[in-house]
């Protein structure tokens, strides 16, 4: 079986906005002269390159074209026949421009149009992989109120010029802990409503039903943080500086938090929980969380580097988490999407409609998104902030308009999986692209490296696969995700 589905409409993959197009692919949506499908073969000539990949299925192998991610599952009984089949090859041939123009636009097409913004480098909690250091997070400079809506007017300017007048930006406020600076966040959230949309990422022990109810009303996105299904897992990595435990007070928040469809959960996932990850789900489930992340600990600083878990442990652990979801589902008839997943099940099924930038090359740092620190230093991604060398301006100081030009930018936009070894000849490489940047610079001392988790993203594509190959792969996603989809590429293989 073989589907290519995008995203319908205007061309909008995921939340991120497409620049203006131009004539790298002139044939595209044209009649093109293209050679009879019959005269073409697999893996020779002007056919093309079909690598069978395992996938771990008693009955499917699939067949990726490493270029352009497609893909085909096809019996194993028939591979040596599809591979010779010149029919299938042609129709692969067919579409392979308008394939080879998708990723293209997913990859070099797109323009910023989200910020992180860290209006604090303070935080009340001393988690033992954070990746600002401790003495940072005590005592580090706050952004004041007025600071924080003159930051919000620069962004503002710049979208209005980057952006179509229909889109608006988004901005996540995000941590250190962006709650120390409630007052302010909520004041520009009121003041900047009808402009961007917004969202918060935080640790959770500061909301309160206040907060809760004020952000709620304003539809605000909500993530919180919590790494384990009971507080002696959890609070093994995240606690005060005091040595205090945040398991249950998250809890409590969550409860307040249970039926609000915009808000979500962070487990981060290290040594110290890997054996828990299937008790994670079954209480956020329980707390009607709608969606989830399960994300291996970033090995930017050593503090990550320490708890990183073993790719294959961390494979089998994560697989059964993602297992226990469908199960409970179908139990419940309710989900829990585990995002990090469901984006590399997208990524397969329909790549323009992925929604998280890290799993493509170049990733979204300073291409689709970027950060602002506590100063309006600029950053790629939040992982760069405090990592020598990647500080690209000052928004008080120059603005926007230099920032994606400067090398700090440059050197993270310009990695792409054909330049790192070992990967330009992976054929799964358009699925995962070989994220992240500040892991590879920080683990192995250069941009053009494999990042941290390379077998344990084998891994998840093969499990893609092989839901797909049993047609389980809804159950992964969320309700309606194919809504503004359409296959523009099927094949049935009898």
């Amino acid at each position: 079986m073989t589907r290519r589905s995008v995203l319908r409409g205007p061309g909008v993959p995921g939340d991120f906005q497409r620049a203006s197009p131009d004539d790298r692919h002139p044939g595209v949506g044209k009649d093109t002269v293209r050679e009879p499908a019959a005269s073409l073969y697999a893996n020779s000539g002007d056919g093309p390159a079909l690598v069978p990949i395992d996938i771990g299925h008693d009955t499917y192998t699939a067949l990726v074209e490493p270029d352009t991610a497609f893909w085909s599952l096809v019996r194993k009984a028939r591979l040596a026949e599809v591979l010779a089949d010149p029919v299938f090859a042609g129709e692969v041939h067919e579409h392979g421009e308008a394939f080879a123009a998708e990723m293209d636009l997913l990859r070099f097409g797109l323009v910023a149009s989200a910020v992180y913004f860290n209006p604090t480098e303070r935080c009340n909690l001393n988690c033992t992989y954070c990746y600002l250091p401790e003495k940072t997070r005590r005592r580090g400079v706050r952004m004041s109120e007025a600071r924080l809506f003159e930051a919000l007017e620069i962004l503002l300017e710049h979208f209005h010029h980057a952006l179509p007048d229909e889109v608006r930006p988004q901005v996540i406020f995000h941590g250190a802990e962006p709650m120390h600076e409630r007052r302010a966040i909520f004041a520009a959230m009121d003041h900047f409503a009808d402009e961007i949309v917004f969202g918060v990422q935080t640790n959770g022990t500061l909301l309160d039903p206040e907060a809760i109810e004020f952000l709620a009303s304003r539809r605000i996105s909500v993530g919180l943080s919590l790494d384990g299904p009971l507080a002696e897992i959890t609070d093994r990595t995240r606690h005060t500086h005091g040595g205090h435990g945040t398991h249950e007070r998250v809890l409590g928040v969550l409860e307040l938090l249970r039926g609000y469809e915009h808000h979500a959960v962070i487990c981060t996932v290290t040594t110290e929980n890997l054996a828990h990850l299937v008790g994670v789900v079954e209480l956020l489930h329980g707390l009607e969380v709608p969606t989830c992340m399960l994300n291996p600990v970033r090995c930017t600083l050593p503090g990550g580097q320490a708890v990183r878990p073993p790719e294959d442990d961390l494979a089998g652990a994560y697989l059964a988490a993602l297992e226990r979801t469908e199960d409970l589902y179908r139990e419940t008839g309710r989900k829990l999407v585990v995002a990090n997943f469901a984006n590399i099940l997208l990524a397969v099924v329909a790549p323009t409609a992925r929604r998280l930038m890290c799993d493509i090359s170049p990733c979204g740092a300073g291409r689709c998104f970027f950060a602002v620190d506590a100063h309006g230093d600029l950053f790629p991604c939040s992982e760069f902030i405090g990592l020598s060398g990647f500080e690209g301006g000052n928004l008080f100081a120059g603005g926007l308009e230099g920032c994606f030009d400067t090398d700090a930018f440059r050197a993270v936009t310009a990695r792409r999986v054909e330049t790192i070894e070992r990967c330009r000849a992976c054929a799964i490489r358009h699925f995962c692209g070989a994220p992240c940047p500040a892991e590879a610079h920080e683990l192995r001392g250069d941009l053009a490296r494999r990042g941290a988790y390379c077998r344990f993203y084998e891994e998840q594509l093969r499990f893609a696969l092989r839901l797909i190959a049993d047609g389980r792969e809804h159950a992964y996603l969320a309700d309606g995700w194919d809504a503004a989809v359409s296959t523009v590429f099927a094949v049935a293989h009898p």
